[in-house]
């Protein structure tokens, strides 16, 4: 019997250090036996990477911001997410539309009205839901904290360069989102140690069934 597809997301602000512990989560999948996907946002696709390239480097307004990250988003779900999920694959994905509402919502300030009804067509799946993770992991961390890690990594990109405001505003927002959706997200408090994040993250996934307390 095919196992049912896993959708599973990592959220939080850069520097958070959610993405180190992806490779980690895709090694206990597959040795519980599971087909893992890795992907990102916005990314995942030929064309999306082309588009992540341009949001990530390209002076441009909110509006043509958020159309470009939505069309990236969905052509990584009509050829990757979606197809992996249909056969019964762990999807990993680093970041998804909740950075869209954080980044673009709470940090440029756009209109979330306009970014829920973009969401509304682009992840539309075929029985009218919408195309959501099963969960969502957010690396909760102090953007002060955040900002420290950031000034000693590589070199920033249009986002990483913004000032603390902007990340104030963006966790604020990714904070405004799992009100909405509590029963969705997962909160990781990302100022811990690497051994004690990686424990809440396997946690986590283990109290909701999707890895055996013994992978833990």
């Amino acid at each position: 019997m095919q196992p049912t597809g896993v959708f599973i997301s990592f959220e939080g602000i850069d520097g958070a250090g959610k993405s180190s512990h992806i490779q980690a989560l895709s090694e206990a999948f597959r040795q519980q036996g599971r087909e893992v996907v890795q992907t990102r946002e916005p990314g995942g696709t030929a064309l999306a990477e082309k588009l992540r390239d341009i949001v990530l480097h390209d002076a441009m307004d909110p509006l043509c911001e958020a159309l470009l990250v939505f069309a990236a988003r969905r052509d990584h779900l009509l050829q990757v997410i979606e197809p992996a999920l249909a056969k019964g694959q762990v999807v990993l994905c680093d970041r998804f539309t909740d950075a869209t509402f954080a980044y673009q919502g709470g940090g440029r300030g756009f209109d979330t009205r306009v970014l829920a009804q973009l969401e509304t067509w682009v992840q539309a799946r075929p029985d009218k839901s919408i195309r959501q993770p099963d969960i969502t992991l957010w690396f909760s961390l102090d953007p002060h904290i955040a900002a420290q890690r950031l000034a000693t990594a590589r070199v920033p990109d249009r986002f990483e360069s913004q000032p603390l405001v902007f990340f104030e505003q963006v966790h604020n927002a990714y904070a405004d989102r799992v009100k909405a959706d509590p029963e969705r997200f997962a909160i990781i408090a990302a100022d811990a140690t690497i051994d004690k994040v990686r424990q809440s993250v396997w946690q986590a996934l283990a109290q909701r069934g999707y890895l055996p307390t013994n992978a833990l």
